[in-house]
């Protein structure tokens, strides 16, 4: 097919997430394929993706053993429902998941999205607390600049404001942490900031504001990526950890950005030493090439439902399309993938060219914190006086007008490419994010 023939004829009926719609529909960023390391525009152009399309295709875009194992399943079994019914790559699946997840995180709870993963595992802890006769328990408490996901479930633990406030009271009995962004003592850290492991201990406070009995839950990103990258203080992850133990509260962490290598080990859990009771995922599970989330739980919550009669329902919660047989294909082949290329380890080996790469950028026009770690940067640049967020944003524009794809958040331009990037990549990618910060005023 010729890149003429993707032209759409109208734009209106599209509305447009997380996008403003009106701006990009007089200037329309538009893709029509993509190989490796690369998009190709409407006008033919090569994008270097810088953002791994949108934090998820790790292993590179169109690789021909995640392809083919789609289509093969798309001749052989379209849709199976699994209410009452499974198909069996559901199992290999859930078995290979479990393979990379910290033990005792061992049952795995698919979905269709990182957002549906997040409502799933609020919904789990709830009634994992009720199955043992602790109903009682139905606080959740999130955290500031936080993000999981576009549920009502999801949005309410959630920290980012436009995210929240527009959309009413979302859901009763819950509190957030504050974030961990200190930038007048963690600047321009590479990896872990040294500063800040004591914001875990305002857990202890709200959970005493609260009744410590009436706390259901706690979910935080290991590394909040959606908000601009904010790297875990050392000791803040252990701190939570600790105090959830002392008051028997669930610890959730939100691994869709952060799962399947995005920081060189299988999830972060195991990167920083935690390990949560329960522990979303999505994104990197299928290499994006078709949606899918899941939830991770530890052996004992899936053992406190196996309760009452054979041949009732234990827990009324699931999706028409979980495990979807084409879904469960991709997630074979992309963790297979990841495997037989080694593909974390490449993390790992990249990570210290990476770090130098990002920070030297250090001296760039306007630039007031850089953070990294894993094969993640995170560039902030000075708001513009009067109108926050509009440097972030042409920097994003003008990226693109010069042949590469980020991500911003606010005036954060976050960077997280594909595993498969090689050094020379990088170095193009950061000239590139260099000389548009050299153009905006």
């Amino acid at each position: 097919m010729s890149i003429q023939q993707n032209i759409p004829n109208d734009l209106e009926s599209f509305w447009i997430p997380f996008t403003p719609n009106r701006q990009f529909k007089r200037e329309p960023r538009l893709l029509v394929s993509a190989k490796d390391m690369h998009y190709t525009s409407l006008d033919g152009r090569q994008i270097l993706d810088g953002s791994a399309g949108l934090w998820c295709v790790n292993a590179g875009h169109a690789r021909e053993k995640i392809v083919k194992a789609i289509q093969a399943n798309a001749e052989t079994l379209d849709f199976a429902p699994s209410f009452q019914y499974a198909n069996p790559m559901a199992f290999e699946l859930a078995t290979k998941v479990a393979e990379l997840t910290p033990d005792p995180l061992n049952r795995i709870f698919f979905t269709n999205s990182g957002s549906e993963a997040v409502d799933t595992a609020l919904k789990i802890a709830l009634a994992y607390h009720r199955a043992r006769g602790e109903g009682h328990r139905t606080r959740l408490i999130g955290r500031e600049r936080g993000y999981h996901g576009v549920g009502f479930g999801g949005i309410s633990v959630g920290g980012i404001v436009k995210n929240r406030n527009v959309f009413g009271s979302l859901l009763a009995g819950v509190d957030h942490l504050p974030h961990t962004h200190d930038l007048k003592r963690n600047a321009f850290t590479k990896g872990e900031p040294q500063h800040g492991a004591e914001l875990a201990d305002r857990l202890e406070e709200i959970v005493q504001l609260h009744d410590p009995a009436t706390v259901a839950a706690v979910i935080v990103e290991p590394m909040a990526g959606s908000t601009g990258v904010l790297v875990p203080p050392k000791g803040y992850l252990q701190r939570l950890r600790e105090i959830c133990d002392k008051y028997g509260i669930l610890l959730i962490f939100d691994e869709v950005i952060t799962g399947f290598g995005r920081l060189g080990t299988n999830f972060a859990a195991q990167r920083f030493g935690v390990t949560p009771d329960l522990m979303t995922m999505a994104k990197g599970l299928t290499n994006a090439a078709v949606p899918m989330g899941a939830v991770a739980a530890r052996d004992d919550i899936y053992e406190t439902f196996m309760t009452g009669p054979d041949h009732m329902i234990e827990l009324f919660h699931g999706y028409t399309y979980s495990a979807h047989p084409m879904a469960c294909a991709a997630g074979i082949a992309t963790l297979d993938l990841y495997k037989e290329e080694k593909l974390f380890d490449r993390v790992v080996e990249l990570e210290d060219y990476w770090q130098e790469a990002v920070h030297g950028l250090a001296d760039a026009k306007n630039v007031i914190d850089i953070r990294n770690i894993g094969l993640v940067g995170a560039i902030e640049v000075a708001p513009r006086p009067g109108e926050p967020t509009k440097r972030g944003f042409e920097a994003m524009i003008k990226a693109f007008e010069k042949g590469a794809m980020v991500r911003v958040t606010g005036d954060i331009i976050a960077l997280s490419p594909p595993f498969i990037i090689s050094k020379d990549q990088i170095d193009e990618l950061m000239g590139l994010v260099r000389e548009v910060l050299s153009e905006i005023d």
